[in-house]
């Protein structure tokens, strides 16, 4: 597909702020997202359960309990909004009936908050994306597409404000690519794979959302960059190398505004900073506040321009004050207060505590350094310039290395010493990089395995 944003939504340092997004989304009961005000994004899940018949009924308490706690602690401490994610599990996606009876039950809890107690709140409904439950995975057809088209067309009517997806098209080249340090084939799983089934997906979504009335709100690269970001932190590939593949996410993700999506993004897209940039649409972090869920090395620089913050999701455990999801809220809701607090003293205030986010992170991991809003606006500059999403990749990865290489020779990034080899190395894969996806798909065809991945399943002729 052509890229249709050719320039920056955001055009100076100034503009990036958290709270403020060029184009807010309204949803839910009276929640608007990016007008100014950060807001709390609550994720919660099930402790270890095995979800079947006879477990539902604990299954429908576990929610019914998280949601009540939530909304009441929010009432305690007087938080204004309050955005709850349901991120489905696989039977729940698998069997929608399910997936959609959950929902109806946050749904109908935060409207009765809203109207009880003023609480502007909004349910952003995120089905898992089952799709690789087939092996190689069958993108476009079969009985795992169709049950998520189900729960697409039916989300609002089970009280769905918000639709957005965790989605894996490419992933099966991908994972390999991470762990041998193949950048060659993580732009392919990302620049061709990944775009070309998120503008199938997205179109999908999009038009679900449009026939029913709730906002199509973004995706992640959380199976490819995420999953990077902790191989990194286990010390099995570079920082490094986790950094550019961060950086390289972005083209992929963008896909979904470019075929109608309103963000917010999901909280564990670490590359929302750049959709806000690009398309000036709000978006979700996490940073802190999610390691409950996993660790990082981007704790508060991810907190620099959000418009949600997210604790990403955690289970239904006691800990000694409360059930997790009530602790996890609590943390979201005083982070929250602060940033509001900085924006409503002053524009410069804000700006500080944005500065002071992002200063306190960058300079200790490459993974850091490229989300720092400074380098987001001039890395996503490069990134428009391009017209496809495989040449978008490909600059991504260019200015990436760049960006991390001169911050690296002035002393402004810090670098393991066992990682500086791969600044060359990297460097070395990224020369290879054609100028157009074709001739790296004909390059590369002939060396995945057979029935790795079915090329027709992404519009690829053999």
């Amino acid at each position: 597909m052509k890229s249709t944003m050719e320039t920056l939504a955001v055009e100076t340092l100034d503009q990036f702020i958290y709270g403020h997004a060029l184009k807010p989304v309204t949803c839910g009961n009276g929640l608007v997202i990016g007008d100014g005000k950060v807001v709390p994004e609550l994720n919660f899940t099930l402790p270890p359960l095995e979800i079947n018949e006879a477990t539902w009924p604990e299954v429908r308490r576990h929610y019914e309990q998280m949601i009540g706690s939530a909304v009441e602690r929010a009432r305690e401490l007087q938080t204004p909004s309050l955005l709850v994610e349901f991120e489905t599990l696989p039977p729940m996606t698998v069997r929608p009936a399910w997936g959609l009876e959950i929902t109806r039950i946050l749904a109908d809890r935060l409207k009765q908050s809203a109207d009880k107690d003023g609480i502007r709140t909004a349910l952003r409904l995120t089905p898992n994306d089952t799709r690789e439950f087939d092996r190689p995975p069958l993108m476009r057809q079969g009985k795992y597409w169709q049950a998520m088209v189900e729960m697409f067309d039916a989300s609002a009517a089970a009280g769905a404000d918000l639709l957005s997806i965790e989605s894996t098209g490419g992933k099966e080249i991908c994972d390999d690519a991470l762990v041998q340090g193949d950048l060659l084939n993580v732009v392919f799983a990302l620049g061709v794979l990944g775009a070309r089934d998120m503008e199938f997906l997205w179109t999908q979504i999009v038009n679900s959302c449009q026939s029913t009335g709730i906002v199509p709100a973004g995706d992640t690269a959380c199976g490819f960059a995420n999953t990077a970001m902790v191989l990194a932190e286990k010390k099995m590939i570079p920082k490094l190398f986790a950094a550019v593949v961060r950086v390289a996410s972005v083209p992929r993700s963008l896909v979904a505004y470019q075929v109608g999506a309103q963000g917010p993004s999901k909280d564990c897209a670490y590359e929302g900073p750049y959709m806000k940039a690009i398309a000036g649409v709000p978006i979700s972090m996490e940073g802190k506040s999610a390691a409950c869920a996993h660790l990082s090395p981007v704790g508060n620089v991810s907190q620099a321009v959000c418009d949600c913050w997210s604790n990403e999701s955690v289970q239904n455990v006691q800990m000694l004050s409360g059930r997790a999801p009530v602790v996890s809220l609590e943390q979201l809701v005083y982070d929250c207060r602060l940033m509001n607090t900085a924006a409503a003293a002053s524009d410069g205030d804000a700006r500080r505590l944005r500065d002071w986010l992002a200063d306190s992170d960058s300079a200790l991991d490459p993974q850091a350094y490229v989300l720092r809003p400074d380098v987001v606006l001039r890395i996503a500059a490069k990134i428009v310039k391009e017209p496809t999403p495989y040449r978008q990749t490909k600059a991504a990865v260019l200015a990436a290395m760049e960006e991390i290489e001169t911050a690296h020779g002035e002393g402004r990034v810090h670098l393991e010493d066992r990682e500086i080899p791969w600044i060359g190395l990297l460097k070395d894969q990224a020369e290879q990089l054609p100028d157009d996806e074709q001739p790296l798909i004909e390059q590369l065809m002939p060396m995945i395995p057979e029935g790795k991945f079915l090329p027709e399943e992404y519009g690829i002729s053999v």
